[in-house]
């Protein structure tokens, strides 16, 4: 059956890894993300019912609107992806910028809170529908230097847990560690060591299949991409 699902960052790393591996398997996806580059490539190489669009999920009223015109052409999303995130550049708290800082907040926190309440209004209406919240290993423990971006999955964690209280039944939110993947944001982590682990390509062999058999009973449960 085929469902539509909707993905912010669907630019690079795990967003376009997704993107890619849905639509092989006949799966509709919607996307958002920053770069227009990026996303004039995928409105050129995937058409209709496929559409992405350019915007930052940091801004409210840009989610609106996006979230509005898909809604009116599209049915609620079946699984909502929350992909989009930023990692900061390693150094001690203290050594992190204000704008830095703020900058990671409100894409890895509000921004997803951003999309959740322009999207899943419509899906409670319908009280169907899969939300998930990538969070990261960083969001169950800690590492130096990460701070800011351990903050943000910690607070996506508890988010998720809360949202899914929320929920009427038919219905889940759940916290998804996707595990440590070999990407853009994890060479910033990582360094060179970064390319000894999973690449984005394998990592969806095993990820797609795995959300798309998230149900409702997966409510407010925390899950990881099998290793």
């Amino acid at each position: 059956m085929t469902k539509l699902i909707v993905i912010t960052g669907v630019s690079r790393g795990l967003g376009l890894a997704m993107t890619e591996k849905f639509i092989e398997l006949g799966h509709t996806v919607v996307g958002c993300a920053r770069s227009s580059e990026a996303v004039e490539k995928l409105n050129q190489k995937y058409s209709a019912p496929h559409h992405f669009t350019c915007l930052d999920v940091a801004n409210d009223e840009q989610v609106k609107v996006w979230a509005t015109e898909m809604l009116a052409n599209y049915s609620p999303p079946d699984l909502l992806i929350n992909n989009a995130a930023l990692a900061n550049n390693l150094a001690p708290l203290w050594k992190v910028s204000n704008e830095e800082f703020s900058q990671l907040i409100d894409v890895n926190i509000k921004g997803t809170a951003n999309v959740i309440r322009h999207f899943v209004p419509a899906m409670i209406a319908r009280k169907s529908g899969i939300i998930v919240n990538f969070s990261s290993l960083w969001g169950r423990s800690t590492s130096p230097e990460v701070a800011p971006y351990c903050a943000s999955k910690w607070a996506i964690e508890g988010l998720t847990r809360s949202l899914a209280q929320e929920l009427p039944a038919g219905m889940a939110a759940v916290p998804l560690n996707p595990g440590i993947i070999h990407t853009d944001m994890l060479d910033i982590c990582f360094g060179e060591d970064a390319a000894n682990y999973t690449s984005a390509k394998a990592w969806v062999q095993k990820a797609v299949p795995f959300l798309l058999k998230l149900k409702p009973s997966d409510n407010g449960v925390p899950v990881s991409v099998p290793g």
